[in-house]
């Protein structure tokens, strides 16, 4: 995999308001010295070298910390078994992993500020590599749960700092092209992860998955040890106490009452919804109201200046719609083709498998596009063909062909590939240096709370559907009264779609970034 070479003039100097602007380069010097050097000619090799392997390590570990958190669903079952637990146990195995990724990423904007790339690197790995040991380990359910929430803890360091070392190291004019291969791991390795993990249950029980990515994970923290480079700029930040508390609550209370709706909509909830939801909800407007106060002295946790961003706002307004109706999608298509269609698992797995693997592929073409031509002649014909997409999954009943079944989910994975890497660039392109940090790890958030939104609504119509055709739960419901559920959750999805064509129309490439170092001086004094 080819990396773009980048010039260190992509490394811009930040202006925060009461601090030195930073000059430390990953060679040694400063960086407005690297600068001068390189305009006069060819950038500095050494300098495009260890940017290139910066990028390559990250992608590749992002690419086995997604892999990990994708082959652990087709798993459950025999944990279950073997451990003998209830269902509503075994959810806290995929429950715990996204309530930790939502406590977990808000904090990375301060971490990224605060420590340099290789360090943060380090750490992540470290926190996955002992997670997967301990879960390998685990005598039973409960140092488990604890293996799966340490993994989670690294797991949610490892996107942001990706994201924020690209923006850092890679001009506007070439963002797409990387922003491409990000896709690619953001793709590839969801799709393929339920079909590796399948493949190793058929050879050793349910440990052999963290065995076989113990040794995978420590390889990749030795190499980062090595090569990852220093490519940040680190400043001396205060860590507001009170805000990781709030942050804690906020985050992870939202998505459990979601997540929760989802449950109580089968009739497994943990508890009444509304508690999680009203503490979250109250701790996050207190959050909100902390940070606003924060960033006027540039001491915010999560700097919520991003949103003064118009392209930041809208990109992110979109990707709440796409990651709600795929993670929507991806949670009902193996419901309706095990329980209504009475589909092998492997034959689902490689029903799904060419989607996914396919919006993996386009997304080098994709990024040269974008840096071509801009967003539009991308997201507008994406954002069709996914809501058209949506809108055939309607017509699936008991007598659909596992055909058309793989076909229109092709479809969808065509449109949503033309849609995540220009909302991505786009967001990040739009703010400045010293906001990569903050804007990532809101993405990141964005992703956990749009997609357990999503999830929650596409299982709560589902059993309203199942129960509307007469079923007492979606669980008890035969394959005619689950697939009227499943027509209710798609309709659902299809009626949100057109949102998303909407919000195409108003996606523009940012040139250089919206807010000034001026702007954000005086927003931080008014």
């Amino acid at each position: 995999m080819s990396v773009v070479r980048c010039n260190v003039d992509a490394v811009h100097i930040p202006y925060v308001p009461g601090r030195r602007t930073p000059t430390t380069t990953p060679t040694g010097g400063t960086v407005t010295d690297n600068a001068l050097q390189n305009t006069a000619g060819a950038p500095d090799p050494a300098v495009a070298r260890r940017n290139r392997v910066a990028i390559v390590l990250l992608l590749a570990a992002v690419f086995v910390v997604f892999l990990n958190e994708t082959t652990m669903s087709v798993a459950v079952p025999e944990i279950m078994e073997d451990l003998r637990i209830t269902p509503s146990q075994g959810q806290w195995l995929t429950t715990a992993f996204a309530l930790t990724l939502a406590v977990v990423i808000p904090v990375t904007g301060f971490l990224l500020e605060r420590l340099n790339t290789r360090p943060v690197f380090i750490t992540a790995m470290s926190l996955f590599s002992l997670g997967t040991l301990i879960a390998a380990t685990a005598p039973g359910f409960g140092p488990l749960v604890a293996g799966r929430v340490v993994q989670a803890m690294g797991t949610g360091i490892m996107m942001p700092l990706l994201m924020t070392t690209v923006l850092t190291l890679v001009p506007l004019s070439d963002r797409g092209r990387i922003m491409g291969r990000i896709s690619i791991v953001m793709s590839v390795a969801p799709a393929i992860g339920p079909a590796v993990s399948g493949l190793i249950l058929q050879f050793s029980a349910w440990r052999g998955l963290f065995w076989v990515m113990l040794p995978i994970a420590l390889v990749m923290l030795g190499i980062g040890i090595a090569r990852v480079p220093n490519v940040s700029e680190p400043r001396k930040v205060p860590l507001d106490v009170l805000s990781v508390v709030l942050s804690a609550f906020g985050f992870s209370g939202v998505v459990f009452g979601l997540s929760n709706l989802g449950l109580a909509a089968e009739g497994k909830a943990m508890m009444p919804s509304w508690i999680p939801l009203v503490i979250g909800g109250v701790a996050l407007a207190l959050f909100i109201l902390r940070q606003l106060r924060l960033q006027r002295r540039d001491a915010a946790l999560l700097d919520l200046r991003t949103f003064r961003s118009r392209s930041f706002t809208v990109s992110i307004l979109f990707f709440v719609i796409l990651m709600a109706v795929l993670f929507g999608v991806v949670i009902l298509l193996p419901i309706y083709l095990e329980r209504g269609l009475a589909i092998d698992t492997l034959v689902i797995g490689l029903t799904l498998l060419p989607g996914g693997l396919l919006m993996g592929l386009m997304g080098p073409f994709v990024g040269r596009v974008y840096d071509r031509l801009g967003p539009a002649p991308l997201v507008i014909p994406g954002s069709i063909v996914m809501s058209a997409a949506i809108w055939a999954m309607t017509f699936f009943d008991a007598h659909t062909q596992v055909w058309f079944v793989l076909v229109t989910h092709i479809v969808l994975s065509l449109g949503l590939g033309l849609l995540f890497t220009p909302i991505f660039t786009t967001a990040t392109s739009a703010l400045p240096p010293h906001l990569y940090s903050h804007g990532s790890a809101t993405i990141g958030t964005v992703q956990q709370v749009a997609g357990a939104a999503g999830t929650a609504a596409f299982i709560a119509l589902l059993a309203i559907g199942t129960s509307a055709a007469g079923a007492s739960t979606p669980e008890a419901a035969t394959p005619e009264e689950l697939i009227a559920g499943v027509h209710w959750a798609f309709l659902g999805g299809a009626l949100l779609s057109p949102l998303a064509i909407v919000a195409a129309f108003f996606v523009r490439k940012p040139v250089q970034p919206e807010l000034s170092d001026a702007e954000l001086e005086a927003v931080a004094h008014h």
